[in-house]
């Protein structure tokens, strides 16, 4: 599979520009990647939406996790 020139450029300059504006999430992911995440660790998420309450949920990595992602590079 090919890819096109023009489509990297477009999705080098957003992931840019998201670094940009979100710099400590950014950085959390790149160290998450740089450092790996081994079975059993606990992955938690919270959104808070404008006017709502925030709605939290998390997940215990498997193995079969990672598998997959591993996959998917």
């Amino acid at each position: 599979m090919n890819a096109n020139p023009q489509n990297i450029m477009q999705f080098m300059a957003a992931i840019g520009t998201f670094k940009n504006n979100h710099p400590k999430f950014a950085g959390f992911i790149e160290h998450l990647i740089r450092t790996g995440v081994t079975e059993d660790t606990v992955i938690e998420i919270t959104v808070t939406k404008p006017g709502e309450e925030p709605m939290t949920t998390n997940m215990k990595v498997k193995q079969s996790d990672i598998e997959l992602f591993k996959s998917l590079k």
